[in-house]
């Protein structure tokens, strides 16, 4: 509705309201309309308020904690809960949590320093295995728990350290390479966003415009990445880096490469975020490693904080169950497994119709 123009020096207190039969019916007519609109986005900003997404009284339940430092929390099509376990020192392995019954087990007691997990539609384990001794490269794990290489270099060179990934409901699959831990030399002149395409086999570099990008993951409707820039300013090929903590949405181009980057959040000189994982309403739950404030933290697309659930370690990466467990969080933080329930079942982009 257009606002009735007001002459100039004239006071209006309250709306001109049409005088005739006609342009009355009219007016009330759309201003029903403007009313109906205003409750609907009444409701949309309801929709976002933490007690709709996290239950009231409802607690976080430690479900494992014989790890060092566990990562990369993955749901199998069968509800099978997978995750990374990353000793300093010790090889890394990959662990599953049944939910069924309650135990959790090893799956493979030498992962090449396993990091970020996916299955993607096909049912097959993808993961981002990274450096100190690990294999620098994305891998997919057999049902015997043996990997097998996707794709290790870029352009003849070795990654830095495979960190994080997400498989597109495309099928391609996009991962960091950032470098926190690990002696080998680097080979790369940068710590880029990678984009890999099982269909030809084909590695690209989908964006080198984050100097140390993390956790990663995609909107349910496809179209935006975000991405973790979790600089912690460390030295990088002799040259040091800029300390760099946010939350960026990146739009995802026709040609599968990262466009315009948009700050969601900046987190300052607090710690960043690590993994990430989105709702089916588009909100990203993220694992803010904060040592005042750990836990995880809810944004909403535009970037505004709508619910934190508290962690009594510092959490890493989460994701949402499946079938009966679609809005049940699981939470890698410490060397442990944990869980809540929560209002809004989760996303999984790699099993979404588009």
């Amino acid at each position: 509705i257009k606002a009735p123009c007001k002459r100039r020096g004239q006071v209006m207190t309250q709306a001109a309201i049409p005088q005739s039969r006609q342009n009355r019916t009219i007016f009330w007519r759309l201003f029903s309309q403007a009313c109906g609109c205003l409750a609907i986005l009444t409701l949309f900003v309801q929709v976002v308020h933490a007690g709709d997404i996290v239950p009231e009284g409802v607690k976080v339940e430690k479900l494992w904690n014989e790890g060092e430092f566990t990562e990369g929390v993955a749901v199998a099509p069968d509800g099978t809960i997978y995750f990374s376990d990353i000793p300093a020192v010790k090889k890394g392995r990959i662990l599953k949590f049944d939910p069924a019954t309650g135990k959790t087990s090893v799956f493979c007691a030498d992962s090449g320093k396993s990091n970020g997990l996916m299955f993607d539609r096909k049912g097959r384990l993808i993961a981002a295995c990274g450096a100190n001794d690990g294999h620098r490269a994305l891998c997919e794990f057999m049902p015997d728990g043996d990997a097998e290489v996707l794709v290790g270099k870029f352009k003849g060179n070795a990654f830095n350290s495979p960190n994080d990934i997400v498989v597109h409901p495309h099928g391609d699959i996009y991962f960091t390479d950032p470098r926190y831990v690990g002696d080998e030399p680097l080979e790369l002149d940068h710590m880029s966003v990678f984009r890999f395409s099982p269909s030809t086999k084909t590695i690209s570099r989908a964006s080198r415009e984050i100097t140390k990008p993390n956790g990663i993951v995609c909107s349910p409707e496809g179209k935006i990445m975000y991405v973790s820039e979790n600089n912690n300013g460390d030295d990088f090929g002799g040259q040091q880096q800029p300390s760099r903590r946010q939350l960026l949405a990146c739009a995802i181009q026709e040609d599968g490469s990262l466009g315009e980057q948009r700050v969601l959040v900046d987190f300052g000189d607090k710690g960043g975020i690590d993994g990430m994982t989105v709702d089916q309403e588009g909100n990203i739950y993220a694992a803010v490693r904060e040592e005042s404030r750990p836990g995880i933290v809810v944004f909403a697309p535009s970037g505004k904080e709508i619910a934190y659930i508290k962690t009594d370690e510092m959490p890493s990466n989460c994701c949402f169950g499946r079938g009966d467990e679609a809005s049940m969080l699981y939470i890698t933080a410490g060397g442990g497994l944990y869980r809540i329930s929560l209002n809004i079942p989760g996303y999984h982009p790699a099993t979404a119709e588009q």
